[in-house]
């Protein structure tokens, strides 16, 4: 699946390939790579697809439930229920979705949906944020990844599937929500949110320093790749039309999105090579991509962010990268969510998302459950600022000799001029990545 297409006839089956915490990817293949899908996912390897004695099982419990239940159930409900419990118990990352599903499912790749901006999976059965996405209600109020969601709207989540909670959290934009969190082990806390409209800019870019540039990448959507095009263009007229002296790409609390965004990608930085691979036990889930000569970056040194809320589509870049020595990663671990969704059109707009594939770095790492490890560990901290003491230096004393080469004195408590405020002065994980960046080209005599 090298390109998102739409197939006109909606009666069509089509695949969808999605990587992200609840399928936040939307694409077809054509027909003609599709008939055979079904009949390899109903019977694998030739055998008997349908089990008669379970069969009769199935409708005889259909049956005592429709007979016997307290309430009358109709057959429409048990069996879409029948269907949501078989997926349930296979992965995460597999669901039923019925039309209000399917839709935001689509939506998603836009970038502009209603909600509060949060990307959650599940832990041990509670809602568990992988990571809040910039500039959205939920990184305004302080949201973490790793935070636990034990309460939506004072009803517990525990239990609760991910489809159902995220159907909870998204809502008419201006409307309140109140999540009870908790973090780390500490006590159960409320944020009270209101609704938005969620216009995700995936991509963002500026200059930190004259030579060093800094691209964030907050989700992979359809255009990311496009976008990440323009921006190493943009950073290099912003440095004068030079070469940057080194960039920072920051992957940082992004949950993934489209494979072919993130295959796109990791080609802006390579030249040659294998980016990624799939394998699964269809056809279609067999797939290679590889690095075509173009070099967008032009070789500038790099640096990649991640942390515990980079997933996915993150972890292939990143995974990518590193196998081929072409950045230093550093931050802490990655998620480690490294399986293919395959999304079904059934009829009546619904959809099965089924899990079909693992995706593995140029090497053959797989990255499920176990994400990437960073190859300089940095945590996350706080900075402060150390308020300077009484000190005197030698252009304090009396009768100082001037400078050898002439230049100006400084005394302590000199001005010393700033600009204003950078992102790397409140970011310690940014600011050490620059310092290496800044290390790497005095080595290099640059």
């Amino acid at each position: 699946m090298l390109h998102l297409r739409r197939i006109a006839r909606p009666s069509t089956l089509a695949l969808a390939i999605a990587l992200g915490m609840h399928g936040a990817a939307w694409a077809q293949q054509p027909p003609a790579e599709l008939e055979a899908a079904p009949a390899e996912l109903a019977a694998p390897g030739g055998k008997a697809p349908l089990p008669l004695e379970e069969l009769r099982t199935f409708a005889e419990v259909l049956d005592r439930i429709k007979a016997a239940y307290v309430e009358p159930v109709d057959d429409k409900t048990l069996l879409e229920n029948a269907i949501k419990g078989m997926l349930s118990n296979l992965d995460p990352h597999s669901a039923y979705l019925e039309p209000d599903a399917f839709a935001e499912l689509q939506e998603s790749t836009s970038g502009e949906f209603g909600g509060l901006g949060i990307e959650v999976g599940v832990e041990d059965g509670f809602i568990k944020v992988v990571s809040p996405i910039d500039d959205t209600p939920a990184s305004k109020a302080g949201i973490e990844a790793g935070d636990l969601i034990v309460k939506i709207d004072g009803q517990p989540s525990k239990g609760m599937s991910m489809m159902d909670a995220v159907a909870k959290m998204r809502g008419k934009p201006g409307s309140d929500i109140t999540l009870t969190l908790v973090r780390e082990g500490g006590q159960p806390f409320d944020v009270k949110l209101t609704r938005a409209v969620i216009k995700v800019r995936s991509v963002r870019s500026q200059m930190l320093e004259p030579g060093y540039g800094y691209l964030r990448i907050t989700q992979f959507q359809v255009n990311s790749g496009e976008e990440v095009g323009k921006a190493l263009a943009r950073l290099k007229k912003d440095n004068g039309g030079q070469k940057l002296n080194g960039l920072v790409l920051d992957l940082r609390n992004n949950p993934g999105g489209v494979l072919q965004a993130a295959v796109e990608i990791s080609d802006h930085f390579l030249s040659k090579g294998l980016i990624v691979y799939t394998k699964g036990r269809i056809a279609n889930s067999e797939l290679r991509f590889n690095a075509d000569p173009a070099d967008a970056s032009e070789g500038v040194p790099l640096v990649v962010l991640i942390n515990g809320g980079s997933a996915s589509a993150s972890e292939i870049v990143a995974g990518a990268l590193q196998d081929h020595k072409r950045a230093v990663v550093m931050g802490t671990d990655s998620f480690g969510k490294g399986s293919v969704q395959t999304v079904l059109p059934l009829n009546n707009d619904r959809a099965l998302k089924l899990t079909t594939a693992l995706y593995y770095t140029p090497n053959g790492r797989s990255i499920q459950a176990q994400g990437i490890e960073p190859d300089i560990k940095v945590e996350r901290a706080r900075l402060t600022r150390e308020q300077a003491g009484e000190s005197f230096r030698e252009a304090d004393l009396a009768g100082h000799l001037g400078n050898g080469n002439g230049g100006p004195d400084r005394p302590s408590g000199s001005p010393i001029a700033s600009d204003s405020p950078r992102p790397q002065d409140d970011d310690y994980q940014l600011g050490q990545a620059l310092n290496l960046l800044k290390g790497l080209n005095l080595t290099r005599g640059q």
